[in-house]
């Protein structure tokens, strides 16, 4: 039986990327499937595999058709994350289709993959308001 695992970003820079997705989500470093080009990062909680990092050469995509959601529950939570990854090493990322009062905000991670922040008490699926 076929079943989803989990998400993988190719980076050029396997242990910075562990480093910064680590710190970022609340995840370890896991020993299952280490290698100098994939490391398995885990749920501190023990539930098991949460996201993969392998060795990639290719650039990252500036408009990458799949990236990664990452959820608050306020505004306020979500400046505060913004912030907070920021300082882990994320960017700001200047982006010309954001719509009008925009429930994400767009970061890119220091290999320069990409992925939202976005505010669930603003999003489309909690509110009346139909998807940008």
């Amino acid at each position: 039986m076929l079943k989803l695992g989990i998400p993988v970003l190719g980076v050029t820079d396997v242990a910075r990327a562990a480093a910064f997705w680590t710190a970022a989500l609340h995840l370890d470093v896991s020993p299952q499937w280490h290698s100098e080009k994939w490391r398995t990062l885990s749920h501190r909680n023990g539930r098991g595999p949460a996201f993969g990092l392998m060795h990639s050469t290719s650039p990252a995509e500036p408009r990458p058709r799949l990236h990664l959601g990452l959820f608050t529950n306020t505004a306020e939570e979500q400046r505060r994350e913004v912030r907070r990854l920021v300082g882990l090493g994320a960017r700001t990322v200047d982006w010309d289709l954001y719509p009008h009062e925009p429930d994400f905000v767009l970061l890119a991670d220091p290999d320069d993959s990409p992925f939202c922040v976005v505010d669930l008490s603003r999003a489309p699926s909690g509110s009346d308001e139909p998807a940008p």
